[in-house]
């Protein structure tokens, strides 16, 4: 089935599947766990239309290619256009707010970043982008003051706040949209805290932001 937006009260949202444009090591808790070093800006990829998923259906674990990961981002889904945003128009921009787990090919990852190759093969996967319905841009009172939870078979296994961000969402959108046009139908992830691990079939996992979200799923 293909995927499209939905808000939290399930009616479809009138926009097209885009890229997903992610960012790593946001959190410096998470750079740390992985032995990699903080980045002095944002480090950026992109993950294509075609990664996308809906997380509240069952998603699968690609099999053959070493361990996968879950990264669980808080994510944002751009509304109207953006390129060389000022931090106001990219506020304004924001059409909502929801969850992505952004699927890593972890072993995959390491080998290619020891080639010094891009980790699209890694992260840009088919079905590595599961991602939550929205809820309302308006709904969330600060951006930089959200809770993400993932519980994995009845397991708190990430828990982290959008204030520890190394890179705030605006000025994240502002600076992605200098050297990728934001189009309505993108999202944007935002980054994952601590306590990433691999994800494999029959997991049941409980994705949230705290008060505001929360979605069930299962990896097959």
């Amino acid at each position: 089935m293909s995927y499209q937006h939905s808000n939290v009260d399930g009616d479809l949202v009138n926009l097209p599947t885009g890229k997903v444009i992610c960012v790593g090591r946001n959190y410096a808790d998470h750079a740390a766990e992985l032995n990699n070093p903080i980045p002095t800006e944002p480090m950026l990829f992109i993950k294509p239309a075609t990664s996308v998923v809906d997380m509240t259906q069952p998603f699968t674990v690609p099999q053959g290619h070493g361990s996968v990961h879950f990264e669980t981002e808080m994510a944002i889904l751009i509304g109207s256009k953006l390129s060389n945003a000022s931090e106001e128009e990219a506020k304004a921009a924001i059409s909502g707010v929801g969850l992505g787990l952004d699927l890593t090919l972890r072993d995959l990852q390491g080998k290619l970043k020891e080639k010094g190759h891009p980790w699209e093969k890694a992260k840009a996967f088919d079905g590595s982008c599961p991602l939550s319905p929205f809820i309302a841009a308006n709904a969330v009172a600060d951006l930089q003051d959200v809770e993400i939870k993932l519980t994995v078979n009845g397991e708190i296994r990430q828990q982290g706040n959008s204030a520890a961000m190394l890179n705030q969402v605006l000025p994240l959108l502002s600076h992605a949209s200098e050297f990728f046009t934001l189009e309505p139908g993108d999202v944007v992830l935002t980054g994952t805290p601590a306590g990433v691990g691999p994800v494999v079939p029959g997991d049941k996992l409980l994705v949230e932001l705290t008060g505001l979200l929360s979605v069930t799923t299962e990896a097959v």
